[in-house]
């Protein structure tokens, strides 16, 4: 799944171009360096890559070259892979559960920074992470809302237990931290509001000063037509209800995007292997390929579907059943998709903002999932 060294002006000269039968997926440097720096100019804080949504080498690369210091890793390889790419980056190891083997690499490493939501985790960190100049973070929890899915089910302790952990963590001689994660695809500010003056609430209550606060993902990407994300807004009310919680005591910020930062510097093209009946649509690509994603939270409706010669289809839009390639029959995409009604065998159905979660999980199920990856100057078809 290499990069082509080729670039395009756009998807459509290149199906014109090529009438690929495999899925594309069109990579803008251009959009995903224009989100690099929306954030670093306007989050109060610093700004580090959620490097699990997607990894490839040209994400990461064209980060660091829009200023993109701090990458969160969640793994060896991806810790390794920042190291290659971003040598003198900061890295975030976030994934608060690691086997001791994957702490000793981590700190060959050189990695400064761990988040720990748990007794046992917390005793494997002072164990085996030298102190001096460490940062632990300890990650909680609240009641999900405004958000697609809840990463508390699997991380974060209670707010009780933060307090006991922190302390733990000061006494312990590691810069002491918090962090969260209001859930994915959170288009509700409110869902920091809540955390921000519950992080303050911990660190008084375990009389620590902390030195940071991460707060964490969750900044949603452009998913809906008619409902672009007001970021701008989620920044200010973090840097205003920062203030307002910790006063004096106030901690240095840190984030970590990943959909935000690399959503829309995709386009996925998949073609339409048959109508069935008129009806039903099957494409090349689906819920084992780039749109694993889309039945956890939901299609995204920045859909167009263009004929073989790059026009684009004019009829209504109608709702269809979408099936991928595969012989299994979860292999569908949630509810019914919104599609041309003169949608035809051959066509390509292109869908934007398709950067998060596509690359990664990609199977080869069945032998489908020979996904392509081409540069384009811009995403306008």
């Amino acid at each position: 799944m290499g990069l082509s060294k080729t670039i395009w002006t756009n998807p459509t000269e290149f199906l014109r171009a090529q009438g690929p039968e495999t899925p594309v997926l069109f990579f803008a440097p251009t959009a995903l360096q224009a989100a690099a720096r929306r954030f670093i100019d306007g989050f109060p804080g610093m700004v580090t890559y959620a490097v699990k949504s997607n990894p490839i080498e040209p994400v990461v690369e064209n980060l660091a070259a829009a200023g993109v210091r701090g990458y969160d890793c969640a793994s060896s390889y991806e810790i390794d892979l920042i190291r290659r790419l971003a040598p003198d980056a900061a890295i975030h190891y976030n994934n608060p559960v690691r086997a001791r083997s994957e702490i000793a690499h981590a700190v060959e490493r050189g990695v400064k920074s761990w988040s720990v939501d748990s007794k046992s985790e917390l005793a494997k960190l002072i164990e085996l992470v030298p102190a001096e100049g460490c940062e632990i973070s300890v990650r909680f929890k609240l009641p999900v809302a405004g958000a697609a899915y809840n990463f508390g089910a699997k991380f974060g302790a209670t707010a009780e237990l933060a307090v006991e952990l922190l302390r733990v963590v000061a006494d312990a001689g590691f810069i002491p931290s918090l962090t969260f994660h209001p859930g994915t695809q959170c288009t509700d500010p409110a869902a920091w509001d809540a955390y921000i003056r519950t992080a303050a609430e911990i660190a008084a209550d375990a009389g620590v000063t902390i030195a940071r606060l991460n707060v964490g993902g969750g900044f949603p990407s452009h998913r809906l037509e008619g409902l672009a994300p007001e970021l701008e807004a989620i920044f200010d009310l973090i840097g205003r209800v920062t203030g307002e919680a910790f006063g004096d005591s106030r901690p240095l910020l840190v984030c970590e995007p990943g959909r935000a930062l690399c959503g829309d510097a995709f386009t996925l093209a998949a073609q339409v292997k048959a109508v069935r009946d008129g009806g039903h649509i099957f494409l090349n690509d689906g819920v084992y390929g780039a749109m694993a994603e889309l039945p956890l939270i939901g299609v995204i409706d920045r859909i167009e579907v263009l004929t073989p010669g790059g026009l684009r289809r004019r009829g209504a839009p109608e709702p269809r059943i979408v099936f991928g390639p595969t012989c299994d029959s979860v292999d569908r995409l949630p509810g019914e998709v919104e599609l041309a009604s003169d949608i035809a065998e051959g066509d390509y159905v292109v869908i934007h903002g398709m950067g998060a979660y596509s690359t990664v999980t990609n199977t080869r199920f069945n032998g489908f999932g020979d996904l392509r990856l081409e540069t384009v100057l811009s995403q306008k078809l």
